[in-house]
């Protein structure tokens, strides 16, 4: 110890948070810690690491540390503290909690931030950056030796725990009839839990800065007094579903709040407020129709509801949190907040289900009850008794996996201090009562003659009995007699309740997770636990024997099942056999004094005046102060055995430091195999229920949710290996495998070494959920066959062994073990797999912006994690993510975990938008159509991007010609000539990768002439129109160097040599390693034909370019010859004639076609789809219209010569995607090496929005988000906006995994007003185009609005449904306009070809009509016709882009995520389609004028 003089430092002055001169402490090295503090102070003492040994010292004895540190731990600048170096082991910490906050931080940064900070030294609010500044957190809270402390060390066994304020929470309210009931402070519970609970969290949220992506839905079940299906009117039918007890009944839920983060939550409390004036009333007045009778409808209570239900919906949204990656937030929460007591009635299959899918998801499940707190345990799931007979027993189950809260307010009652915890049942009148009493069957328990008043029955020594466990094989109880009284209270009360009954029958354990052996082998002291085939007993049930003494005086048999029957009002004495499942979550909670893991907001409330602990009964008390200081003790954590003898509560810690949960002190220790058993309630198995717990809200849970932890304890042992799994291994040699790959491979990457295999093959299981099992006693696992984790001192390790590592997840393991350099990865999968599930589910839902509940459904299924492809991975991994292992859901068997980004690329700037944010008054569909000069500014922007983003391609300074140009005239000549935009010929090319498949486009007869006929036509105008708009063909290039053109007749070599010219060629790209020498761009080789050739048109340079391929002048930049010309951002390159011997730096192309499209990123550029057909004869001019009207201007869907298959067209146009590889990490920040792909549309059409796809597995969130956010900050200065999209647009229940709480609006079109006497709107034009026209009269209206059409690939595109998408150009929401496939033209459509591969996994529809219509159609009639007549009402489906947050919201796009322009755009869209001021009739009257004079001009 010495003494120093102690000064402070500013960050900006030194990063380190100490300066000590190393000569002023002899023996001081680096990395070793010491303790800082002033010899006077009780504060806690600062720990801080020496980082550097040649620190500038400050004068001699003085050490500086950094101001902030200094403040927290009230050091004083410049007075005398103390030095001195600690042991790590003193001051190792046992868990450390860390907070970040707007990021996405994925499991294998976790895993791999964990290891770095080994052996580092942290305190209260230590800031920790990671990967670059990528990752950056906190440092919360610290746990050593039982208490709380304010700095330490992280070792190799601390335990961290990460906690998001950034998460994706859902707040449940249930919304039963207690709801209407007040507590006993006269609150109605409503009040209470939105006025008090939610209005504490919000404040707590706000006091934290939290920032959490929120979704609020109200929920609540209706039951029907009916006893039959026809008492019910047709509409009510589709959604009514039936109980088991044959009760009708229907789900409702109001989203009020979907996916929002506000800075203040007030506004959504009044929210709230309103929609529960309302909301039973509406619920329950739902059906009403004039004239109609319908069954009386009930609010259910709180016990009997959708509680179940509610969580199974968030998780199939939390379940695709891979598919719909946001960048900014990590976590997801469920709330459930009733007014009930934590008591739920439900369905034994539904529990299973929401408890794997809870379990395996990590997801964090919080029940908050504002009813008071019951004298049993809770939470308590009762099963339905299915059973009818009176003597059945009810079966409950106290699950583990949810967390519990009761929220209380802190009113003081001025009489009294005591707060009752039973509510008083309701006062019945008398009359009833009598009536009771005068039914001895349903009165009184046992008939007067059968009482005595001195009864020698002893009712303690039947409840001891009834809880006991029976004899093996027995069903029937025998009476035993017991001197021992265990007085359980109220039992019967509760059982009295259930429905009488009639059958009786076994009913069958159901949940493989719940414990069912005969006989008491629960635990003996003679046996070793229950090992039995797939008993994962986590949730113990508890029965209750509805029995009254009496029927067992008569010695009627009782049906019992083969279990001991636990009691809810004294759960503490069982224990139950561990599993992987109940350990799961174990390790976010601290080690409290006594060694065993502690929940804090349970406390224990001790009578006044005996003492904090009482070591006659070895118990210690916890004191955790609590926020507002006062001291709470924490329960003791005492060991009972089954039957109620207490054997001992000593807790032991077994030598190698693993947990040894509840070890109880046996006389003989041979036969204690306690390490495998927690206690049956509460979160952490470990802390012991007593009637005197009080629970409190866990404020920390709800506030900054703890995401599942990295590490877990749990692993089975030898005899369960042996018996329930089954083994498989493999193995891989990452060296050989490389060496192969990098023959094959024609771009050389450097090859992951086998320890970076290794670790990314652990990185990739924890990111899919999997935790690192630490702690396992090293000789057990080695006798079992199953390695130590690497915490093991190497003593006991095998000497070759260099790494293994053990994970789980459910009940799956994986021991992944590396020697020498091979590594092999052991598979242990149950023997007997918990059977699938897939329960099908109805609702009413209603969303924020819909007028009513529409009806909907979704599947809850359980994932077969033990079918993952683990194998598949495990070599893509090692590979570097090689072709031959592409990043696909390998069938629908088998699918890969992946993670997804889709973004569209969308035009930058439209007036339109900035008039409508700037005058509140103006209507929304003023957006004009491009013209052409938009819509080649665009595709030149589209091309830079590519160019210089996304392929970061290079050009040599002198040769910028093709994207900059020098001189204004320049500038004009390639905009000229910029006629890529193009259709081009239907014969030249595919898009496919592979040479032999054709494009659809080019088997349909009839579109190849048009297609060809429509290109050369159209860029013929474009490029006469041009000529004459700029005088004259000036010859003006490349920075004014006047050079004559070539000649029209000029011969292959003189275009190719001219193309090679240095100044006024046609401009390279710089040569890198997979590209060849003299390389160019199609379409730019097209414009610098059409600039440097007499009389060159667009068609004619392309046949050019054509007779330049075929004569082997030029080639495909991947030397591929079969590639044929394709115009557009494709690679060509100049091939050496055999004359050019001396060329000698000429580099070769790859001559891989396969790896070259893996590096680089091709696009065709088509030009806009037009829906006229066009006579051979006059060349269309599609100049300064788009797509929708003709050459005069005229509507589309007004002219003569429609395209009958345009409409259809769409389906067999489906572009197709092409994959590129990507390397993530452009800055060099992360630790290991990552990279991604990028799926991408194969076309792009300058009026049509370009998808991208950013996949990836083996890369870090943050860098991912960086890079796209990078791409998305330039697209601006290509005129692009790049905007994030979900996987779903629509979200409807007919997509697999579709969200379940969110849906379109549905806008209805108002025809009426336009018939005008016509009985059908198109009237006087042939029949077979009415609905062509309707459709291209939708199109013209949501082309007003500014949609533009977006082809994605998405979960909605089935087969034969020719629905068309389209996306506001501020990215803000879709629209889709639902279109019905002729039936006679379906049966003649073949399959189109050239759909992506993989669309079969979607669901395929065979019904002509699209399922989307037929959701429009119960929208509107309230049921499902099965006639599609064409009265049906017309319409569109809106949908809001939830994906755009604000990270997307730029200086330049403001209206994109602008909530008030959302808002707008839809109110003036409904007002347009329902003909408010006639604006819809106008529009119509403008199309007809432009029509009659069309006409009339044509006539003279």
């Amino acid at each position: 110890m010495k003494s120093f003089k102690l000064i402070v430092h500013q960050s900006s002055f030194s990063s380190e948070d100490l300066i000590i001169n190393l000569k002023d402490y002899p023996g001081l090295k680096e990395k070793d810690i010491i303790e800082i503090y002033h010899p006077e102070n009780d504060y806690p003492r600062l720990l801080l690491q020496v980082t550097k040994v040649d620190a500038p010292g400050r004068g001699r004895d003085t050490i500086s540390v950094e101001q902030s540190i200094a403040t927290t731990f009230q050091l004083r600048t410049f007075a005398h503290v103390y030095v001195n170096v600690v042991n790590v082991a003193d001051v190792a910490l046992d868990s450390v909690e860390l907070t970040f906050k707007d990021q996405y931080l994925g499991r294998s940064e976790m895993w791999r931030l964990k290891n770095h900070l080994v052996s580092t030294c942290v305190y209260l609010n230590k800031k920790i950056e990671y990967c670059g500044g990528a990752v950056r957190c906190q440092v919360y809270e610290m746990w050593s030796q039982g208490d709380r402390v304010a700095c330490g060390v992280i070792t190799e066994d601390t335990k961290i725990v990460f906690r998001s304020s950034t998460s994706m929470v859902y707040l449940f309210i249930q919304m039963s009839s207690e709801m209407w009931d007040f507590d006993i402070h006269g609150d109605l519970y409503f009040e209470k839990a939105v006025n008090g609970f939610l209005a504490d969290l919000f404040t707590k949220w706000k006091k934290n800065g939290s920032n959490h992506e929120v979704t609020i839905v109200l929920f609540s079940r209706t039951f029907y007094k009916a006893k039959t299906l026809e008492e019910f009117p047709q509409h009510m039918k589709e959604c009514l579903q039936k109980d088991y007890r044959g009760r009708f009944y229907e789900d409702f839920y109001r989203v009020a709040v979907q996916n929002e983060r506000y800075e203040d939550w007030s506004n959504v409390l009044l929210q709230l407020r309103r929609l529960f004036t309302d909301y039973q009333k509406i619920v329950l007045q739902y059906h009403e129709r004039p004239n109609m009778e319908i069954p009386t409808a009930i609010n259910s209570t709180a016990a009997q509801g959708n509680f179940l239900e509610v969580l199974n919906m968030s998780l199939n949204v939390f379940e695709k949190h891979y598919l719909d990656r946001c960048f900014d937030r990590t976590g997801q929460l469920s709330v459930v907040i009733t007014p009930g007591v934590g008591v739920f009635e439900v369905d034994r299959e539904l529990t299973n289900v929401t408890k794997q899918r809870i379990i395996d998801n990590g997801v964090g499940s919080d029940l908050v009850c504002v009813g008071e707190q019951p004298l049993h345990a809770v939470p308590l799931l009762k099963f339905h008794n299915k059973d009818s007979n009176l003597n059945s027993i009810d079966d409950y189950s106290m699950p583990h996996w949810i967390n519990l809260s009761f929220y209380s307010t802190n009113k003081k009652v001025a009489y009294s201090n005591f707060i009752p915890r039973i509510k008083l049942p309701p006062r019945k009148s008398q009359e009833p009562l009598k009536k009771m009493y005068e039914d001895e069957s349903k009165g009184k328990l046992i008939k007067e003659d059968d009482y005595m008043h001195n009864s020698i029955f002893d009712y303690d020594a039947y409840d001891a009995q009834v809880f006991q466990l029976p004899p093996a094989h027995s069903t029937c109880v025998q009476r035993v007699a017991r001197t021992k009284k265990t007085s359980v209270a109220g039992l019967e009360g509760i059982s009295r309740r259930s429905p009488p009954a009639s059958s009786i029958h076994h009913r069958k354990m159901s949940d493989p997770d719940i414990h069912h052996s005969l006989g008491s082998d629960i635990l003996t002291s003679n046996k070793h636990g229950v090992s039995e085939a797939g008993s994962d007993a986590t949730d113990s049930p508890i029965s209750i024997n509805r029995l009254s003494p009496r029927s067992s005086v008569s010695n009627k048999p009782v049906i019992r099942t083969g279990r001991a029957l636990i009691n809810p009002f004294d759960p503490s004495h069982v224990t139950v056999k561990l599993t992987s499942n109940r350990r799961r979550w174990t390790h976010i909670f601290p080690k409290g004094p006594t060694g065993v893991l502690i929940q804090q907001h349970h406390y224990q409330a001790r009578p006044a005046g005996e003492p904090a602990s009482r070591p006659d009964q070895h118990r210690s008390e916890n004191n955790i102060s609590k926020e507002n200081g006062s001291t709470i003790n924490n329960n003791n954590h005492s060991v009972y055995q089954v039957d109620g003898n207490v054997m001992g509560r000593k807790r032991m810690i077994s030598a190698s430091g693993a947990l040894s949960i509840l070890g109880t002190a046996l006389s003989t220790p041979s036969t204690t195999n306690n390490a495998s058993l927690a206690l049956l309630w509460g979160a952490t198995g470990e802390q012991e229920w007593t009637p005197a717990l009080t629970t409190g809200v866990d404020w920390k849970s709800l506030t900054i949710p703890a995401c599942l932890p990295i590490t877990t304890d749990y692993f089975p042992d030898k005899r369960s290996l042996q018996n329930d799994y089954l083994v498989s291994d493999y193995n891989l040699l990452p060296d050989d495998v490389n060496a192969d790959f990098a023959k094959n491979r024609a771009i050389y990457k450097e090859p992951l070494t086998t320890m970076e295999v290794f670790k990314e093959l652990v990185s990739q299981r924890l990111a899919q959920g999997f935790q690192l099992i630490v702690g396992v006693n090293d000789n057990e696992v080695i006798e079992s066959h199953c390695p130590p984790s690497r915490v093991a001192p190497p003593s006991c390790q095998p000497a070759h062994v260099a790494k293994r590592y053990l994970l789980s997840i459910g009940r799956i393991f994986h021991k992944l073990t590396l020697v020498g350099s091979t590594i092999t990865v052991t598979r242990y999968r149950p023997r007997h797999p918990y059977p699938p599930f897939n329960i099908h589910y109805r609702y009413r839902f209603h969303a924020p912006n819909h007028d009513t509940y529409e009806v909907s459904w979704v599947s809850f299924t359980t994932e077969k994690l033990e079918n993952y492809n683990w194998n598949y991975m495990d070599h893509y991994i090692c590979t570097r993510g090689d072709t031959d292992f592409a990043l696909v859901e390998v069938g629908s068997q088998y699918p890969l975990k992946y993670w997804r980004f889709r973004t569209l690329l969308l035009p930058l700037i439209n007036p339109a938008t900035k008039t409508i944010l700037e005058d509140e008054s103006t209507h929304c569909d003023i957006y004009p159509t491009p013209t052409r000069q938009d819509l080649d500014h665009l595709t030149e922007g589209f091309l830079k991007m590519t160019e210089s983003y996304f392929n970061k391609v290079k050009r040599p300074n002198k040769q910028r010609v093709a994207t900059t140009c020098g001189s204004s005239e320049a500038a004009l000549t390639r905009r000229r000539h910029s006629t890529s935009n193009l259709t081009r010929n239907a014969q030249q090319g595919g898009v496919s990768s592979s040479p032999f498949r054709e494009r659809v486009g080019s088997t349909r007869l009839p579109d190849r002439p048009r297609l060809r006929i429509e290109a050369i036509a159209a860029a013929k105008t474009v490029l006469e129109r041009s000529q004459s708009q700029s005088g004259e063909c000036d010859d003006t290039y490349d920075d004014g160097v006047i050079e004559p053109k070539l000649k029209a007749n000029a011969t292959l070599l003189e275009v190719v040599d001219r193309m090679r010219h240095p100044s006024l060629g046609v401009g390279f790209l710089q040569q890198t390693v997979s590209l060849p020498s003299h390389t160019f761009v199609s379409i730019y080789a097209i414009h610098w034909l059409q600039a440097n050739m007499e009389n060159m048109t667009y068609e004619k340079a392309t046949s050019c370019m054509e007779r330049l391929l075929r004569d082997k002048m030029i080639c495909h930049a991947s030397g591929d010859t079969l590639k044929r010309y394709i115009v557009g951002y494709y690679m060509y390159h100049i091939l050496p004639q055999k004359k050019e011997k001396e060329l000698t730096d000429y580099v070769k192309p790859l001559g891989d076609l396969q790896s070259f499209e893996n590096e680089w990123m091709e696009v065709e550029v088509l030009g806009p789809r037009s829906p006229l057909l066009t006579s051979e004869t006059g060349a269309i001019d599609i100049s300064g219209n788009s797509t929708a009207t003709d050459d005069s201007g005229m509507p589309a869907f007004l002219c003569d010569n429609i395209d009958p298959n345009y409409m259809h067209m769409e389906n067999d146009d489906l572009p197709l995607y092409k994959n590129t590889h990507l390397d993530i990490d452009v800055n060099n920040k992360s630790d290991r090496i990552e990279w991604g792909h990028a799926r991408y549309q194969a076309t792009f059409r300058p009026d049509q929005a370009f998808e991208m796809c950013i996949q990836w597995a083996i890369a870090s969130g943050n860098i991912v988000a960086e890079l796209i956010i990078g791409w998305a900050r330039k697209a601006p200065s290509c005129r692009l906006q790049m905007v994030p999209i979900p996987a779903d647009p629509l979200a409807l229940p007919f997509t697999e995994k579709s969200d379940p709480l969110r849906g379109p609006i549905y806008v209805p079109l108002n025809e009426e007003p336009l018939l005008r006497g016509k009985t059908a709107l198109f009237e006087g034009f042939p029949e077979d185009t009415w609905l062509e026209r309707l459709f291209l009269f939708q199109e013209a209206i949501v082309g007003r609005f500014g949609f533009i059409k977006c082809t994605v690939e998405s979960t909605s595109h089935a087969a034969g449904v020719g629905d068309h998408l389209y996306v506001h150009v501020t990215g803000n929401m879709f629209i889709l306009i639902p279109t019905t496939v002729k039936s006679e033209q379906k049966g003649l459509k073949a399959k189109p070809v050239n759909k992506p591969l993989n669309s079969s996994r979607y669901p395929v529809h065979e019904a002509a009509p699209s399922p989307h219509e037929g959701y429009i159609t119960r929208h509107v009639s309230g049921k499902n016709k099965d006639d599609y007549d064409n009265s049906r009402r017309m319409g569109f489906l809106w949908s809001w882009n939830h994906m755009i947050s604000k990270k997307w919201k730029w200086s330049q796009t403001p209206a994109t995520g602008d909530e008030c322009f959302q808002m707008r755009m839809l109110r003036d869209f409904k007002h347009f389609c329902a003909n408010h001021e006639q604006r819809l009739s106008q529009f119509w009257d403008q199309c007809w004028e432009v029509r009659e004079k069309a006409k009339g001009i044509k006539c003279f």
